[in-house]
Formats: structure tokens, sequence, C-alpha cells
């Protein structure tokens, strides 16, 4: 299945603020749910829709991203023409910077595809969506840009727009966080865009000195060319700050939210690939409702929590409400409570951390506590 579409996803977001998480890293390398990154779940969406030719736009931190996508093999594409690019900053000349350089190579890279339509995501969303029936409406609609919503509201946290729709549902107005909601349309990262429109406006922002691609830039032309608007009822997670990505992890637990993103058949999430043993559960433990992966061993006590790869429990440990990440070690008698912890990090024995639902403590990669 191909659809007449590209994909792009813009790495970095500059509204959205996860602190020592994003330090190492651009925010769509974040690491989510287990043995995911952000990025896995737009990226497994854009591919099982049929979209063969995907650019990731990468400005920041991007070595980490660069390692975990490869070649795209994981998701299909390495392909020998059109497949993944990765689109990492470069310098024209000394007397340009390096953003500037950026966006004349989207511009190459956007101008050089033969897709007609163009599928702007950007980073902060966690979601399992068929975009094909949403390019189609787009182009139905005859709009050079299209843009995604949902009712969401003020539900997700800060920063959010909202989205004054006419009766054909055109964007006539637009609100950053209004204290008080005129409408609960509540606009998505996510636009279809002409790409003859997107090549013309790219042209536009070069030749005017600017050098950055968003989905934010593109709704505020709404007084200029006209947006389409396009329901999403469906579930997406957002995320602009640590308590929001904090509630969105959580929200894998419940097992309902769990089906709808990793139980659907047709629209499988797909990752990095790391070849370890089954997650050992040693004498002593007691596992809730919790999600752990591969090359965990666990001695301890873990509740309502997330555990990436390679992590180590130790005896009479306690983790309550909370994110592991890859390779930490908890050592004998520590106790966690709502607490985040970046790879590599190592608590040692009899350790307490407590923090609370919307501010849970955090520990950078790394960290000897």
């Amino acid at each position: 299945m191909f659809i007449d579409a590209m994909g792009l996803i813009l790495a970095d977001h500059t509204r959205a603020n996860l602190g020592d998480l994003e330090e190492p890293r651009s925010l769509a390398a974040v690491p989510f749910a287990g043995r995911y990154r952000i990025i896995d779940f737009t990226l497994s969406s854009l591919v099982n829709s049929g979209v063969k030719n995907v650019g990731v736009v990468a400005n920041h931190k991007y070595r980490s991203l660069m390692d975990h996508l490869g070649t795209g093999a994981y998701w299909d594409l390495d392909r020998m023409q059109q497949g993944l690019s990765i689109l990492p900053p470069f310098l024209i000349s000394h007397h340009q910077d390096e953003q500037e350089g950026d966006l004349v190579g989207l511009y190459d890279f956007v101008r050089d595809a033969t897709q007609n339509y163009v599928v702007i995501c950007e980073s902060n969303q966690v979601m399992n969506i068929d975009f094909g029936p949403y390019v189609q409406a787009a182009k139905a609609s005859g709009a050079k840009m299209t843009i995604l919503y949902n009712q969401d509201g003020n539900k997700s946290g800060q920063p959010y727009f909202l989205l004054g729709l006419d009766e054909d549902n055109y964007v006539n107005d637009l609100f950053l966080s209004p204290r008080e909601l005129p409408t609960t349309n509540t606009a998505l990262g996510i636009m279809i865009l002409e790409r003859d429109f997107l090549i013309q406006h790219l042209e536009l922002e070069v030749a005017r000195g600017r050098n950055k691609l968003s989905v934010e830039n593109l709704l505020r032309l709404y007084e200029e060319e006209q947006i389409f608007a396009l329901e999403y009822s469906g579930m997406i997670l957002r995320i602009n700050s640590l308590a929001t990505y904090f509630q969105a992890s959580q929200r894998f637990l419940e097992m309902d939210i769990f089906d709808l993103f990793f139980n659907q058949e047709d629209r499988p999430i797909y990752t990095k690939v790391k070849n370890e043993a089954p997650a050992m559960y040693l004498t002593g433990n007691k596992v809730v409702n919790s999600l752990l992966s591969d090359g965990c061993s666990v001695a301890g006590e873990v509740k309502d929590s997330i555990i990436f790869r390679g992590v180590q429990v130790g005896r009479h440990a306690v983790l309550d409400n909370c994110i592991i990440g890859q390779d930490c070690v908890i050592s004998e008698g520590a106790e966690l409570s709502y607490v985040i912890l970046d790879k590599d990090t190592v608590i040692r024995p009899g350790v307490k951390l407590v923090g609370q639902p919307d501010y849970p403590v955090v520990i950078g990669k790394g960290v000897i506590v």
C-alpha cells in the first residue's frame, strides 16, 4: 500500500521542555514505553499508512536519534530510492548559521520528492494513526493546507493552540493557551500540505532570511491562506513537559490504552531491535501492574511502573509509579516513588526518593545517587 504523500518529522519542539531527559538528546529520541523512542510512534504510523519517503528534520542533539534510526531498516525504509532521510544541520558558508542551512537543505529534500502531498508531524505526540483517509480528505477539500485537531481542550497541558473554525471547517482564528476556552478545537501537531505550496513557502522563508519550519508558523498563515481542519477522534498523547511525559507513560499501564497502540494487527509499532534475554523474576519479587522490558532482573517490589531494558532491581527495593531507564541499577533496599531515571543511573542501597504525580523526581543520564 502506498499513498501519494511524503512525510516530514520535526525532531525538535521549542515549546516542549523535558528537562534532564532532553539534555543528551532531541525530543524525538526521548525513551518511551519501555523499549521505544517517541519518534517510533509517528514513524511507524507513516510507514503503516503507506508513506515510503520520510525525512527527519533534526536541528539539535541528533546523535542519539541518528543512532536509533540508523538506515531505517527496522521501519522498512532502507530503500534504493527514497526511504528514510535524516536531515541534520549543516553550514552553507561562514556568513550563515546552521539554522539557515537547515531550511535550504529541507527545501532541496522536498523539491526532489515525487509525491504531491507532505504530511508534517511534530515530535511531541504519541499516536498510532492511519494517515491515508486524512490525506484523501485533504486532497478532496482542495485546500493547500490541512490541520488535524481534536476536542482535547486544556486536558493535555500547556502550551496548546485552539482553532476558531467557520461553518465550512476552515480556520478563522488562532488562540495560544487562553485562560478562558473560546473553543475546544485543539490543534494537533500534524498538517497535510500540497508539496508545491510547501516548496513555495520554503522559498519565501529562505528569501526573507527566516530559518525555521514548524506547524505553529504554518498555522499563523491562516489569514493569508485557507487552512482546512479535519477532526481526529482517536487516541493521541501530547508530551509538553515532564509532567505530561510521566502521565502519558503511565497511560500504557491501562490495558485498553495499551491495546489501542500495540495490538492493532495492521498497524504495529516498530523500533530498533536489541536481542536480549527475557526479564528474570527472581525469588522474593513482587510485580504489580507494570511494564517490564527484556534483559531486566527483578528481586524487589515493582508497582505501577515502566521498566526499560537491562534494569536491575535489587532485593527489598521498592518502586512505585516510576519510570526506570535502560541499564539502570536499583540497589538493595532503595525506595523510589514517582521517580524518572534516565539510562545508566545507579541508585545506591537504602536511598529514598519521593516525588509527586505532577512533579516527579527526575535523575539525568549516568548519575550515581
